[in-house]
Formats: structure tokens, sequence, C-alpha cells
């Protein structure tokens, strides 16, 4: 007999994928990384980026989402309290994985505007309650971001990226999202995949995937931790 209470939900679930996958466009998802450039021309790149992992605490945050500041917050609140336990920040190794639905934290100011990243991602202004026009943790105002109890804490990438947080794109997400935006577009995929690869921040690392390099993260002795 079919239990019908477990069934329901899972096929609403199954939809709603399927709902939004078309919406984006992603249901040509084996075409675009088929026709895509090879994604292991990154490799060794990327492989030579994990060395510089060390450090007695290693860590690897996977970002699949925005998740209101916590991609960024989590990092920070691991620096500042392995210090106040007795380890400074050089003997600490951060790494922040940005895949799927997190990937436009990689990006400038410009990429955002141009492919309404804001919209495409939904992630909203709460000044403006509008979508982000702007990558709001590439370089954000002095005292943007508190959190209750700790206070004000600079959690920007440029402020991560200089106690030694590494990050990481997920290039086969930016290869589907891309050539997803370019259809909705009517723009030339690989035209649009090279402009989002131009504008990524500086220090951010492209890496075949995001799985691949959480595995690589891990056998460089990080601890996983899922961060949304």
């Amino acid at each position: 007999m079919t239990n019908k209470k477990s069934s329901t939900p899972r096929r609403e679930f199954l939809g709603n994928i399927a709902a939004g996958a078309a919406a984006l466009g992603l249901l040509s998802i084996p075409t675009s990384i088929k026709a895509a450039p090879s994604l292991l021309q990154q490799t060794d790149d990327a492989d030579n980026w994990f060395k510089q992992i060390k450090g007695k605490h290693r860590v690897v945050f996977d970002a699949t989402r925005p998740h209101e500041m916590m991609p960024f917050a989590w990092p920070r609140v691991f620096l500042m309290t392995n210090q106040a336990t007795g380890t400074p920040e050089k003997d600490q190794s951060v790494v922040v994985v940005l895949r799927h639905d997190a990937i436009p934290y990689a990006f400038e100011d410009r990429i955002w505007a141009k492919y309404n990243f804001g919209q495409v991602f939904k992630t909203d202004d709460p000044a403006t309650k509008a979508p982000f026009v702007r990558n709001p943790f590439a370089k954000p105002k002095q005292g943007e971001y508190s959190i209750p109890g700790f206070g004000v804490v600079p959690i920007g990438i440029n402020e991560l990226q200089a106690s030694g947080v590494m990050f990481a794109v997920c290039g086969a997400a930016m290869t589907v999202y891309s050539a997803a935006v370019a259809d909705g577009m009517k723009l030339d995929a690989a035209t649009v995949r090279k402009d989002w690869a131009s504008g990524m921040l500086p220090g951010i690392q492209e890496v075949p995937s995001g799985v691949w390099a959480l595995g690589r993260a891990q056998e460089h002795g990080c601890a996983y931790i899922f961060a949304g």
C-alpha cells in the first residue's frame, strides 16, 4: 500500500524542482555542460591553490545559496573564537566554497547589475526591499554588518581575505547559470560565461566544481561545515 502522507510531499518537491529548473532554463544542463570548454583544464591551477591550506585548525564552509550573512559570518566567528581560545589567524585555514545559488557572491558589482543577479538569485536589499543591484559582501561599508552579542563584525569578502580566508567558486555552476541567463537575455552563452569569468572578485579561485573543491579541501585536512 502506498503511503500517501510521504508520497505527496515528495511529488510536490520534485515538481518544484522541475518548475524551478524550467523557469531558469536549467532543463538543458547536460547540453550546457557538454558544450562548455573542458572543466578539467582548470584542475592543475586549482589543485595548487589548495596547497595554501596550513595551520592547526582547518575548516571548509559549503555555501550553496544566499543565506542572509551566514556564509560570511560563520568564517569570521570561527576565526574570532579560535583566537579567543589561543590560536592566532596565521595558524588557521578557512576555505569558503561558493556553489549552486551562492555563486553570485564571487562577482563584482558590474556583473550583478548587468545580469540582474539580485533578481535571478532572489536576494533582496533589506534597505530597499528590492533585489540587490550590487554584491553586498564584496566591499561593505565600515560597520555595515553586526552580530547580536558580538557587535560590528568585518565580514566583507575583502575583509575575510585579509584574515586569510580563501574563497572558491564553482565553475560548473558558472557554466550552467551563465548559459541559462544568456538564453533568457538572448545573448551568446560563451560570451556571457567569459564575461562572468572576467568579473570575478580579486583572489577568488574558480574550481572545476564546488563538490570537487569540497573534496579537495577535506583531503587537505579541512573539517566540513554546511553554510546554507
